[in-house]
């Protein structure tokens, strides 16, 4: 179920924003009395879903969900219509209107794609305000995943600033440290500020872990305190109910050590895998003591029914006139981050071709359970993704035609027709090879 509900918050989402993307074309074609023949959400190659005619444009949805497109008469566009353009130009077609409306309606999407990121930012504070946990209010510090620990960070480390900088929100560590790539990393441990080196290998290491699996754990969590593990359910097998713990047992101690951490627990079975473990457990009001072989795998087989974990989060309510400023510098700050990020990926070589996703990836960030503020945060991000990527100075993009256009205005000549159309297969070649490459990457990762 969980998997569904992904699936039908991507599909609306990127169904939402392709209508948006290219309604921004259709809005300034319009604007400039230039024809639009076609409308699509989606692609249709050989046959549509659903068409219809208004006027002069044909509206539909195609099957093919990579996208969407209008099609722009006198424009050598994804339809590849050659024989249009041996044709004498027409008033109302794209080619004979001027260069500055030309990039105005190529740029039309763009626009509207960062308008509308822009406003879904505006109406989430209106609506719901934003939550965050501070990065100083993760009491117990953290649980660091072992590519941390090499750096030489411990469990319990608080952070609390990069390169000396102190940290607002808990969530924006491993983002601050993929994209601005500090050297050093500022941590309380035992009530002392300890100073740690940031490997310049760290971030390449962090790429290739998430190129691998979907189903990674959390690298850095704060330490969750317990009085005893709770066991909620059991594994298909497990040797802790073979030996005669039950739901609703508290842990109490593994070999006569107890625990004030959940860390502590599994550090302690993981210690003990293949040994005897004496296991005291609470059942009720009695204490009671087993004797168990570990399996080699080191587990218990067990579900720890766990608290859930309190912190002293800070919510800002803000009216409209507060939200309007702050969602569009907080659409502003998403934009940047995304630019850093493809950067990033540029920069990384062989990592990078490897930590491109596909569809999967994008569906698996959702929720898998219905969330507004979640499904609205979410589809803000990918407009500003679509924006960036389809401004990108790659032919078949928007950015390929602008970047002609920019070229027409500089040299006052337009680049040929036949050039125009061999730089649309060419960008098209490169667009699909990388479809694949995102998808098949995630098929990698599924089995990863």
């Amino acid at each position: 179920m969980e998997i569904f509900i992904k699936i039908v918050q991507f599909v609306l989402s990127l169904s939402i924003l392709v209508v948006c993307h290219e309604f921004g074309h259709f809005l300034f074609a319009k604007l400039f009395k230039t024809r639009v023949e076609k409308f699509y959400m989606f692609f249709n190659p050989w046959f549509s879903l659903f068409k219809f005619r208004k006027g002069e444009t044909e509206y539909g949805i195609g099957w093919l969900p990579l996208g969407g497109y209008v099609k722009i008469a006198g424009m050598i566009d994804e339809s590849m219509d050659t024989e249009q353009m041996k044709q004498p130009a027409q008033p109302w077609e794209f080619r004979s209107k001027p260069a500055w409306q030309r990039l105005l309606i190529m740029v039309g999407g763009v626009l509207v794609n960062v308008i509308v990121a822009f406003m879904i930012y505006i109406g989430i504070l209106y609506t719901w305000g934003e939550t965050y946990l501070p990065a100083k209010n993760v009491t117990y510090g953290v649980v660091c995943d072992p590519v941390f620990e090499r750096m030489g960070m411990q469990k319990g480390d608080k952070i609390v600033a990069l390169d000396h900088r102190e940290l607002d929100r808990f969530t924006d560590i491993i983002p601050e440290i993929l994209l601005n790539t500090p050297r050093t990393m500022q941590v309380v441990r035992n009530g002392e500020e300890v100073t740690l080196e940031i490997p310049e290998t760290l971030v390449s290491e962090l790429l290739e872990m998430s190129s691998k699996s979907f189903s990674l754990n959390p690298l850095l969590v704060p330490r969750r305190p317990v009085e005893g593990v709770k066991i909620g359910g059991f594994a298909d097998y497990s040797v802790a109910y073979d030996a005669g713990l039950r739901k609703g047992d508290r842990i109490l101690s593994i070999n006569g050590l107890g625990f004030a951490f959940y860390d502590e627990f599994t550090d302690a079975v993981e210690a003990h895998k293949g040994e005897s473990v004496e296991t005291k457990v609470l059942r009720g009001a009695d204490t009671l003591t087993f004797n168990f072989l570990l399996g080699n795998d080191g587990k218990f087989g067990i579900y720890a029914a766990l608290s859930p974990l309190s912190f002293d989060l800070v919510t800002k309510e803000f009216s409209f006139v507060e939200a309007v400023p702050a969602g569009i510098r907080m659409g502003a700050n998403q934009l940047g981050a995304y630019i850093k990020q493809l950067k990033l990926l540029f920069s990384q070589g062989e990592t990078a071709v490897k930590s491109v996703g596909g569809f999967a990836s994008i569906a698996n960030v959702f929720p898998g359970i219905w969330s507004w503020p979640d499904f609205w945060s979410l589809t803000a991000l990918i407009s500003i993704m679509l924006a960036v990527v389809n401004i990108l100075p790659i032919p078949a993009l928007d950015g390929g035609h602008v970047l002609f256009l920019l070229y027409e205005v500089i040299t006052r000549r337009k680049p040929s027709e036949k050039f125009m159309e061999y730089a649309q297969i060419g960008g098209m070649i490169f667009i699909f090879g990388l479809f694949i490459l995102a998808n098949v990457n995630d098929i990698i990762k599924f089995f990863g």
